[in-house]
Protein backbone atom coordinates (compact mmCIF):
# COMPACT_ATOMS: atom_id res chain seq x y z
CA UNK A 1 0.00 0.00 0.00
CA UNK A 2 1.26 3.18 -0.99
CA UNK A 3 1.77 6.28 1.58
CA UNK A 4 -1.09 7.91 -0.23
CA UNK A 5 -3.44 5.13 1.01
CA UNK A 6 -2.18 5.13 4.57
CA UNK A 7 -2.64 9.16 4.74
CA UNK A 8 -5.81 11.12 5.23
CA UNK A 9 -5.50 14.53 3.90
CA UNK A 10 -8.28 17.04 5.55
CA UNK A 11 -8.62 20.67 5.04
CA UNK A 12 -11.13 21.93 7.33
CA UNK A 13 -12.37 25.72 8.19
CA UNK A 14 -10.35 26.54 11.65
CA UNK A 15 -13.79 26.62 13.73
CA UNK A 16 -14.33 22.99 13.65
CA UNK A 17 -10.75 22.74 14.29
CA UNK A 18 -11.04 20.75 17.82
CA UNK A 19 -14.19 18.55 16.57
CA UNK A 20 -11.71 17.77 13.85
CA UNK A 21 -9.12 16.26 16.02
CA UNK A 22 -10.83 14.70 17.94
CA UNK A 23 -13.00 12.73 15.45
CA UNK A 24 -9.42 12.24 13.72
CA UNK A 25 -7.69 10.40 16.85
CA UNK A 26 -11.12 8.05 17.00
CA UNK A 27 -10.56 6.83 13.30
CA UNK A 28 -6.62 5.95 14.02
CA UNK A 29 -8.06 3.96 16.96
CA UNK A 30 -10.20 1.71 15.01
CA UNK A 31 -7.72 2.03 11.80
CA UNK A 32 -4.27 1.49 13.28
CA UNK A 33 -1.18 2.38 11.33
CA UNK A 34 -3.05 5.39 9.11
CA UNK A 35 -1.94 9.05 9.45
CA UNK A 36 -4.01 12.09 9.37
CA UNK A 37 -3.04 15.14 7.87
CA UNK A 38 -5.47 18.48 8.88
CA UNK A 39 -4.80 21.93 7.81
CA UNK A 40 -7.49 24.69 8.42
CA UNK A 41 -8.19 28.44 6.67
CA UNK A 42 -10.92 30.36 6.26
CA UNK A 43 -14.04 28.06 4.14
CA UNK A 44 -13.74 30.25 0.75
CA UNK A 45 -9.73 29.80 1.56
CA UNK A 46 -10.47 25.89 1.92
CA UNK A 47 -12.00 25.77 -1.30
CA UNK A 48 -10.03 27.93 -3.43
CA UNK A 49 -7.30 25.76 -2.59
CA UNK A 50 -9.21 22.53 -4.17
CA UNK A 51 -10.01 24.64 -7.13
CA UNK A 52 -6.32 25.40 -7.39
CA UNK A 53 -5.44 21.86 -7.54
CA UNK A 54 -4.50 20.45 -3.41
CA UNK A 55 -5.05 16.86 -2.82
CA UNK A 56 -7.29 16.50 -0.07
CA UNK A 57 -9.78 13.43 1.07
CA UNK A 58 -12.31 15.77 2.94
CA UNK A 59 -13.27 18.74 2.99
CA UNK A 60 -15.26 20.75 5.73
CA UNK A 61 -16.54 24.12 5.64
CA UNK A 62 -18.57 26.54 7.60
CA UNK A 63 -21.30 27.30 4.64
CA UNK A 64 -22.84 25.03 2.48
CA UNK A 65 -23.52 27.76 0.03
CA UNK A 66 -19.34 27.59 -0.95
CA UNK A 67 -19.96 24.28 -2.20
CA UNK A 68 -22.82 24.95 -4.55
CA UNK A 69 -20.44 28.13 -5.71
CA UNK A 70 -17.71 27.06 -6.04
CA UNK A 71 -17.05 23.17 -5.86
CA UNK A 72 -20.45 21.25 -6.98
CA UNK A 73 -20.24 19.81 -9.96
CA UNK A 74 -16.99 19.79 -10.67
CA UNK A 75 -14.75 19.32 -7.41
CA UNK A 76 -17.55 17.56 -4.86
CA UNK A 77 -20.31 15.82 -6.36
CA UNK A 78 -22.75 15.52 -3.01
CA UNK A 79 -21.74 17.67 0.33
CA UNK A 80 -23.51 16.74 3.84
CA UNK A 81 -24.52 19.42 6.17
CA UNK A 82 -23.56 17.94 10.07
CA UNK A 83 -24.14 20.98 12.48
CA UNK A 84 -25.45 24.40 12.96
CA UNK A 85 -24.23 27.29 15.26
CA UNK A 86 -24.84 30.90 16.11
CA UNK A 87 -23.12 34.14 16.05
CA UNK A 88 -22.23 35.13 19.85
CA UNK A 89 -20.50 38.45 20.84
CA UNK A 90 -17.67 37.01 22.95
CA UNK A 91 -15.11 38.88 25.52
CA UNK A 92 -12.98 38.74 29.04
CA UNK A 93 -13.00 40.05 32.25
CA UNK A 94 -10.69 42.38 31.31
CA UNK A 95 -12.51 43.33 27.90
CA UNK A 96 -14.13 47.11 28.75
CA UNK A 97 -17.37 47.44 30.06
CA UNK A 98 -17.50 43.32 30.29
CA UNK A 99 -19.63 43.84 33.70
CA UNK A 100 -22.17 45.72 32.25
CA UNK A 101 -22.38 44.66 28.78
CA UNK A 102 -25.61 42.46 27.55
CA UNK A 103 -27.76 41.72 24.75
CA UNK A 104 -29.68 44.52 24.63
CA UNK A 105 -27.06 47.29 25.70
CA UNK A 106 -23.93 45.84 23.29
CA UNK A 107 -24.61 48.06 20.76
CA UNK A 108 -23.69 51.32 22.91
CA UNK A 109 -20.71 49.44 24.41
CA UNK A 110 -19.28 48.35 21.61
CA UNK A 111 -19.60 51.90 19.29
CA UNK A 112 -18.11 53.51 22.63
CA UNK A 113 -14.75 55.53 21.73
CA UNK A 114 -12.39 53.10 23.19
CA UNK A 115 -13.79 49.58 23.01
CA UNK A 116 -12.06 47.62 19.84
CA UNK A 117 -13.86 44.51 18.58
CA UNK A 118 -12.96 42.10 15.66
CA UNK A 119 -14.86 40.56 12.43
CA UNK A 120 -12.82 37.99 10.04
CA UNK A 121 -12.24 38.61 6.67
CA UNK A 122 -16.05 38.58 4.89
CA UNK A 123 -14.11 37.79 1.55
CA UNK A 124 -12.45 34.36 2.81
CA UNK A 125 -14.73 33.34 5.87
CA UNK A 126 -18.21 32.87 6.33
CA UNK A 127 -18.26 33.94 10.03
CA UNK A 128 -16.88 37.23 8.39
CA UNK A 129 -19.73 37.83 5.92
CA UNK A 130 -22.14 36.76 8.87
CA UNK A 131 -21.30 38.96 11.39
CA UNK A 132 -22.22 41.73 9.38
CA UNK A 133 -25.85 40.39 8.10
CA UNK A 134 -25.79 40.25 12.15
CA UNK A 135 -25.32 43.92 11.92
CA UNK A 136 -27.67 44.82 9.29
CA UNK A 137 -30.11 42.72 11.69
CA UNK A 138 -29.36 44.58 14.80
CA UNK A 139 -29.98 47.95 13.32
CA UNK A 140 -33.39 46.76 12.47
CA UNK A 141 -34.14 44.73 15.85
CA UNK A 142 -32.92 47.48 18.12
CA UNK A 143 -34.11 50.51 15.81
CA UNK A 144 -31.01 52.19 15.95
CA UNK A 145 -30.95 53.98 12.59
CA UNK A 146 -27.22 53.83 11.20
CA UNK A 147 -26.01 51.09 13.42
CA UNK A 148 -24.85 48.67 10.58
CA UNK A 149 -22.68 51.85 9.55
CA UNK A 150 -21.43 52.98 12.28
CA UNK A 151 -19.82 49.37 13.39
CA UNK A 152 -18.94 48.58 9.90
CA UNK A 153 -16.35 51.91 9.86
CA UNK A 154 -15.49 51.37 13.40
CA UNK A 155 -14.15 47.62 13.01
CA UNK A 156 -11.11 48.64 10.48
CA UNK A 157 -9.14 46.84 8.56
CA UNK A 158 -6.65 46.34 11.89
CA UNK A 159 -9.61 44.37 13.39
CA UNK A 160 -10.41 41.82 10.15
CA UNK A 161 -8.73 38.82 10.70
CA UNK A 162 -8.38 35.58 7.99
CA UNK A 163 -11.11 33.44 10.18
CA UNK A 164 -12.65 33.45 12.95
CA UNK A 165 -10.20 31.12 14.94
CA UNK A 166 -7.81 33.94 14.44
CA UNK A 167 -10.44 35.95 16.73
CA UNK A 168 -10.30 34.07 19.76
CA UNK A 169 -6.52 34.22 19.89
CA UNK A 170 -6.89 38.17 19.49
CA UNK A 171 -9.13 38.01 22.45
CA UNK A 172 -7.06 36.06 24.64
CA UNK A 173 -4.03 37.84 23.66
CA UNK A 174 -5.60 41.03 24.63
CA UNK A 175 -6.02 42.78 21.23
CA UNK A 176 -9.65 43.09 21.15
CA UNK A 177 -12.26 43.94 24.10
CA UNK A 178 -15.35 41.83 21.77
CA UNK A 179 -15.35 39.47 18.79
CA UNK A 180 -17.85 38.42 16.30
CA UNK A 181 -17.54 34.38 16.53
CA UNK A 182 -19.09 31.37 16.71
CA UNK A 183 -20.69 30.42 19.91
CA UNK A 184 -19.10 26.97 19.51
CA UNK A 185 -15.71 28.50 19.13
CA UNK A 186 -15.92 30.79 21.98
CA UNK A 187 -16.78 27.73 24.16
CA UNK A 188 -13.38 25.88 22.68
CA UNK A 189 -11.54 28.79 24.06
CA UNK A 190 -13.37 29.11 27.14
CA UNK A 191 -14.06 32.08 26.62
CA UNK A 192 -17.41 34.47 27.94
CA UNK A 193 -20.00 35.39 25.76
CA UNK A 194 -22.94 37.49 24.82
CA UNK A 195 -25.77 35.11 23.33
CA UNK A 196 -27.67 37.77 20.71
CA UNK A 197 -31.43 37.40 20.08
CA UNK A 198 -32.42 34.38 17.71
CA UNK A 199 -34.23 37.02 15.41
CA UNK A 200 -30.32 38.05 14.64
CA UNK A 201 -27.85 35.48 15.45
CA UNK A 202 -28.69 33.47 12.38
CA UNK A 203 -29.27 30.17 14.28
CA UNK A 204 -33.08 29.56 13.74
CA UNK A 205 -34.76 28.40 10.62
CA UNK A 206 -37.76 30.25 11.74
CA UNK A 207 -35.86 33.21 11.22
CA UNK A 208 -35.10 32.28 8.00
CA UNK A 209 -37.00 34.80 6.22
CA UNK A 210 -35.68 37.38 8.15
CA UNK A 211 -31.98 36.51 7.68
CA UNK A 212 -32.76 36.28 3.78
CA UNK A 213 -33.24 40.27 3.94
CA UNK A 214 -29.76 40.27 4.76
CA UNK A 215 -27.07 40.60 1.55
CA UNK A 216 -23.16 41.01 2.03
CA UNK A 217 -21.11 41.95 -1.08
CA UNK A 218 -17.79 40.07 -1.39
CA UNK A 219 -14.90 39.95 -3.64
CA UNK A 220 -13.39 36.31 -4.37
CA UNK A 221 -9.87 35.32 -5.03
CA UNK A 222 -10.34 36.49 -9.02
CA UNK A 223 -11.17 40.56 -8.01
CA UNK A 224 -15.14 39.28 -8.68
CA UNK A 225 -17.68 40.73 -7.01
CA UNK A 226 -20.41 38.87 -5.57
CA UNK A 227 -23.15 38.53 -3.14
CA UNK A 228 -24.19 36.44 -0.18
CA UNK A 229 -27.74 36.52 1.01
CA UNK A 230 -28.43 35.44 4.70
CA UNK A 231 -29.45 32.31 5.58
CA UNK A 232 -29.29 29.96 8.92
CA UNK A 233 -25.66 28.89 10.05
CA UNK A 234 -24.89 25.46 8.72
CA UNK A 235 -21.75 23.56 8.71
CA UNK A 236 -21.26 20.82 5.86
CA UNK A 237 -18.11 18.24 4.73
CA UNK A 238 -17.56 16.60 1.54
CA UNK A 239 -15.12 14.12 -0.09
CA UNK A 240 -13.71 15.90 -3.30
CA UNK A 241 -13.95 14.00 -6.63
CA UNK A 242 -9.82 13.51 -6.40
CA UNK A 243 -9.38 11.87 -3.52
CA UNK A 244 -7.59 9.09 -3.16
CA UNK A 245 -8.52 7.62 -0.36
CA UNK A 246 -12.02 7.31 -0.40
CA UNK A 247 -12.63 3.99 1.46
CA UNK A 248 -11.27 6.10 4.65
CA UNK A 249 -12.98 9.49 4.13
CA UNK A 250 -16.22 7.42 3.90
CA UNK A 251 -15.15 6.41 7.38
CA UNK A 252 -14.17 9.46 9.21
CA UNK A 253 -17.48 11.43 8.19
CA UNK A 254 -19.52 7.99 9.26
CA UNK A 255 -17.69 8.70 12.63
CA UNK A 256 -18.68 12.25 12.11
CA UNK A 257 -22.28 11.80 11.37
CA UNK A 258 -22.56 9.12 13.62
CA UNK A 259 -23.75 8.95 18.15
CA UNK A 260 -19.83 9.55 18.55
CA UNK A 261 -18.96 12.74 16.30
CA UNK A 262 -22.31 13.98 17.51
CA UNK A 263 -21.43 13.73 21.25
CA UNK A 264 -17.98 15.71 19.60
CA UNK A 265 -19.95 17.99 18.28
CA UNK A 266 -22.36 18.65 21.02
CA UNK A 267 -19.16 18.96 23.12
CA UNK A 268 -17.74 21.75 21.22
CA UNK A 269 -20.57 23.61 21.28
CA UNK A 270 -22.02 22.88 18.00
CA UNK A 271 -25.64 21.79 17.77
CA UNK A 272 -25.38 18.37 15.32
CA UNK A 273 -27.93 17.89 12.29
Amino acid sequence: MSDNKHTLRILHAGALRKPIKEISHMLMDICPGIKIDLDYAGSRSCAYAVLDGDDVDIIALADPHIFEELLVPHHVEVFFVFATDQIVIAFDEFSKHSSIINKDNWPAILTKRRVTFGRSDENLDPCGYRTLMVWQLAENHYNIPGLYSDLNQKCSKEFIYPKSIDLAGALLEGRLDYTFIYRSVAKQFGSQYIALPSRINLSNPIYADKYKTTVVKIRNKAGDISQITGAPIEFAVAIPKKSKNIELARKFIDILIGMQGEQVLEKCGLIPC
